[in-house]
């Protein structure tokens, strides 16, 4: 039997905000989007450009406070093969990016970029 990721899902406070970062950092585009007014919430399915692997950010329309995401999450991944143009794009579009890192005092590799509602995004190298 074999399985594929199909998708994760965030809770956001601010739905069009959170699509905008993840479209306008991370050049994702929004693949479908469900509204259930009547269940007081809706669903926006993101790609990230060349994969099929999907964003689901759910927003509850009656959600007054700010998710806790508490000490269990991590974050997302995504690869990029120019690091360094990434981060100062990000740093440019006023996203606070974190100091670019590398493993264990090795050479940079990746960094952090918080989304909206404070998930952490982690940018990778890749060849």
């Amino acid at each position: 039997m074999k399985y594929q990721m199909i998708h994760t899902c965030i809770r956001v406070m601010d739905l069009e905000k959170s699509e905008k970062f993840y479209q306008e950092g991370f050049g994702f585009k929004i693949s479908r989007r469900i509204d259930h007014p009547e269940y007081k919430f809706s669903l926006s399915y993101l790609k990230a450009p060349g994969g099929d692997f999907e964003l689901e950010l759910t927003y509850n329309y009656d959600q007054q406070e700010p998710y806790v995401l508490g000490n269990g999450y991590s974050h997302l991944a995504v690869g990029v093969a120019d690091l360094e143009g990434s981060h100062k794009r990000h740093q440019e579009m006023g996203l606070d990016p974190k100091p670019l890192k590398g493993l264990a005092g090795g050479p940079p590799k990746f960094y952090f970029v918080a989304d909206p509602d404070g998930y952490l995004v982690e940018v990778v190298r890749v060849a």
